[in-house]
Parts: C-alpha cells; structure tokens; sequence
C-alpha cells in the first residue's frame, strides 16, 4: 500500500506548491502596488502642503470652473472679494476641536468670479441663529481669503443631506445653491481663513488637512504574506526530498 500512495501524496504535494507560488506572485504584486501608493501619497501630501503655504492667489473666474478638480486645486489659498447674501446662508452640522456646532455657508456675490459659497466659519450650537451673531453679519464690499475645496455631494456620514427640511451635514455646493435659488455658483467653496470676524463668530481657519497614510503598513503585510508563502513552499520541498 506504501509504494501506491507515494505518486498521489507527491502529486499533492506539487499541486499545493503551486497554489503558493501562484499565492507568492499575488501578494508581491499587492505589495509592490501599495509602495506605488505609498509614493503617489507622499507626492500628494507635499503638494497640498505648498499650495496651504503659498501667497493667495484669486479664485477662479467663472472660464476656469470646468477645469477644475481635487488633485490640481483643493487646499490652494484663493481670495474672493464681493458682497454676502446673509439671508441666504445655509448651517452645515460640524464637529470640530471646539465641539459640535455648524458651519455657516454664505454665497459670496463678486463682481467677476460669479456667485463662490464661502464656509465662514464655526459656530456653536447656541449661536446658530443669526440674530444671536448678528455683529457678524458682514455687509457691503469685503474680502476673503482661505482655501479652495471641493463640493461635498450627498450628505455625511450615514446622513444625507435634507434640502426641503434645511438640513446639512455635508457643503454640497450644487444643493446648497438649488436650495437657495442661487442659479451658477462656483463648483467648489472656500474654507475662510483665521482672520477673525466682527463680534467674533463665525471662526473661520478651522481646516483640517489629513491624509490617511497606510500604505507603508498594507505593503509590509503582503510582503511578509509572500515570505510566508516561499517558507511553505521551501518546507514541503524539504518534506518532499525527505520522503523520497
């Protein structure tokens, strides 16, 4: 019986080695994608970091709205000057390094970039009424500076946004604007900067730039899965010989 069983267990033994160099392949190529990752992050990460830091430039006019797009714009610093349209500001829920609260989204009229909603701000959740700010209702010519960002479509976190009851969790440009009767409006928003404003809300410079970065970690585990693997492969090898 000894003698007829070798061929099957050897045949086993191929077939399954196989298997784990197929196995070798595929983690490998997996590890080596996410480095690609890891690289194309970092690259990412450096560019945002000297568009937050440049000097401010002018927001894109309305020629330059079909063109823009996350990787070549989001975070560069802009500056819009125009009007308010207070009675037409939307409260987005946040929650930031002050606590809950909402963002105070405000369309921005200028002269020549169109209609640009502004995210000017944090405000609690006691202030949220304008007339509990009122100080900080600008009027007439002003200017803002922050960083360019992109819509936020569809709402947050298991919420969607609710546009016939007036609630946001997300600054969806193209919502925000129907809601509001606005017409064309700028196809991104800026995030205000620090300077602070009248009666001292809203508080604008409240950005969080973060990038998840684990692309090192993914690589490292389908690298150590592909050593694995070759150490199965070299010990049924070694098991092979042993049994003849």
């Amino acid at each position: 019986m000894e003698p007829e069983a070798r061929p099957h267990s050897g045949k086993r033994y191929t077939a399954f080695a196989l298997v784990m160099a197929g196995l070798v392949l595929v983690f490998l190529a997996l590890g080596t994608w996410q480095v690609q990752r890891l690289f194309w992050k970092l690259d990412l990460i450096a560019r945002v970091d000297a568009r937050i830091h440049a000097p401010a430039v002018p927001a894109p006019s309305p020629t330059d709205w079909p063109s823009i797009n996350a990787a070549d714009d989001e975070y560069r610093r802009v500056t819009a000057s125009g009007t308010f349209l207070n009675d037409k500001e939307a409260l987005v829920q946040a929650v930031t390094e002050r606590g809950p609260g909402f963002w105070v989204v405000t369309p921005l009229q200028t002269r020549d970039r169109g209609t640009i909603l502004i995210n000017r701000g944090f405000v609690p959740m006691d202030r949220r009424d304008a007339a509990a700010r009122q100080a900080g209702e600008i009027s007439g010519e002003t200017q803002v500076t922050g960083l360019l960002r992109m819509s936020e479509p569809g709402g947050g976190f298991l919420r969607a946004n609710d546009p016939a009851g007036d609630r946001w969790y997300s600054r969806d440009v193209t919502a925000i604007a129907a809601a509001r009767q606005l017409g064309t409006v700028a196809p991104y928003f800026i995030d205000a900067d620090a300077t602070e404003n009248p009666g001292g809300l809203p508080i604008g410079g409240l950005t969080v730039v973060s990038f998840r970065n684990s692309h090192l970690v993914y690589a490292f585990t389908w690298y150590a899965l592909a050593a694995m693997s070759i150490g199965a492969i070299v010990y049924l090898l070694r098991q092979r010989r042993q049994q003849g």
